[in-house]
């Protein structure tokens, strides 16, 4: 075997190795019944089949909870858990799509998720605001991590 085609063969041993190493530890958890345990930094124990963890779940369709500062995106006052947000598909349209909102009663998305980062409008969801769940969170009563003493601005009160 010539040079070349020896340290491709190396590189490819090498790499099965790898794969085989990374892949053994997870046939081991998939056999265990026991299911993995989890911490918060809450200290609230979670596993998966209580992703939420017991006290932080989201309650049923609540209030929607008044704005803290202007511009701030508005907060979900309904569950979430097992919306399925992925770039083929977006739960959250189901109900908030202009085609919907009115035939399910919810709100309909802002027509500024239909622009562009120059302000083009777009026939569609533009694809900086797709994905609802970096700006927009489910509402909760949970305490605080930290210690906060933010105000709203003044044009809020």
């Amino acid at each position: 075997m010539n040079q070349p085609t020896f340290r491709f063969a190396r590189f490819w041993a090498a790499a099965i190795s790898l794969c085989l190493a990374l892949v053994a530890p997870l046939s081991v958890l998939a056999a265990s019944d026991a299911p993995i345990k989890l911490q918060t930094l809450r200290g609230v124990e979670v596993t998966a089949t209580d992703p939420a963890g017991e006290g932080t779940r989201f309650g049923p369709d609540t209030p929607v909870l008044p704005r803290d500062f202007v511009q701030q995106p508005p907060l979900i006052p309904h569950t979430i858990e097992n919306y399925l947000v992925s770039k083929e598909f977006n739960k959250c349209l189901d109900c908030h799509s202009w085609a919907r909102s009115k035939e399910v009663n919810a709100i309909k998305i802002s027509i500024t998720h239909f622009k562009t980062r120059e302000g083009a409008e777009m026939s569609s969801v533009s694809p900086q605001r797709y994905f609802c769940n970096q700006c927009h969170v489910p509402q909760t009563d949970a305490k605080p991590l930290v210690g906060n003493t933010f105000k709203p601005g003044a044009g809020l009160r």
